[in-house]
């Protein structure tokens, strides 16, 4: 095992400068220790971590090994190996992934759910209860951003709906079901949304409406687990989430969202991503909107 340590250049002690304490610790990672821990991630979260982003690896897990007094990658390898509580391997997907989103994200989807889902989905409920999947929810915006939409939409009523919010971060999911944005996040809403669905809180900050919190389930889930959902979704977003996937874990994926959504149902994936055409049995409806026929 090697251990590298990033030496800092005014060659002050890091007591002397406790701001730029980080450069002086700073512990390299190897190529094997990085195919290593990469592999791991994969195989449990579906990550796909390029050499590239030995990194960002770095940056992300260098507080953990310092907290724990580890002094190379491959003692942190096998402390995650050995933990059976499982709380290692989450703490570690907290700190890989990237949960930077915000309301009206990819305005057209939403454009397209009011227009055109929405309507779909109220003449063929027959009484019956629509339900909707964010999957790799994050922070909680886009299953909010659903909410308001459906909450004007049916302002004269007509259609119940359940909305699941799902992410892989604990993190993430905190900061979802505590409702509370930065001025930023709700940047791209409409002013009636601001005033209808948020209240300003002391620090200036945004907060979700009782209202629309009550709509949203929030729950942990790890995609490449089995899914426990025992009835089918009439509509599923899913996006910026298979990005970090490789082709092989993306089509399992595909056919398990498959098999959850119903038939007529719609799967909304985000921009940069696509699905090939004969890799499931969805049909394209138009850039990254799909139907289950």
């Amino acid at each position: 095992m090697h251990c590298h340590w990033k030496l800092n250049l005014c060659g002050r002690s890091a007591a002397a400068n406790p701001i730029s304490w980080w450069y002086y610790a700073m512990i390299s990672i190897t190529e094997k220790e990085f195919t290593q821990l990469s592999r791991m991630i994969e195989k449990s979260f579906g990550i796909y971590l390029k050499i590239e982003k030995k990194s960002l690896v770095m940056s992300r897990l260098q507080n953990i090994l310092l907290e724990k007094g580890f002094k190379s990658y491959s003692q942190y390898y096998q402390y995650l190996i050995n933990d059976k509580t499982g709380a290692a391997q989450v703490e570690l997907v907290n700190r890989i992934t990237t949960n930077h989103t915000f309301f009206l994200r990819e305005k057209e989807h939403f454009d397209y759910f009011s227009g055109t889902v929405l309507p779909d989905l109220k003449r063929n409920a027959k009484g019956g209860t629509v339900r909707i999947w964010s999957a790799g929810c994050s922070t909680g915006e886009e299953p909010y951003t659903l909410a308001m939409v459906i909450k004007d939409y049916l302002k004269e009523g007509g259609l119940n709906y359940r909305i699941l919010a799902t992410d892989i971060s604990k993190k993430a999911l905190s900061k979802a079901v505590l409702g509370v944005y930065p001025d930023e996040s709700v940047s791209n809403i409409p002013l009636m949304w601001k005033m209808n669905y948020f209240t300003k809180t002391a620090e200036g900050l945004y907060k979700v409406s009782d209202e629309i919190k009550s709509a949203v389930l929030f729950r942990r889930l790890n995609l490449m687990d089995e899914f426990p959902f025992k009835r089918k979704f009439h509509t599923i977003f899913c996006r910026n989430v298979m990005i970090y996937f490789r082709s092989d874990t993306r089509a399992r994926l595909l056919k398990k969202i498959y098999d959850v959504l119903e038939d007529g149902g719609y799967l909304f994936i985000g921009k940069s991503e696509s699905i090939l055409k004969n890799e499931t049995g969805f049909k394209h409806v138009l850039p990254s909107v799909y139907r289950k026929d």
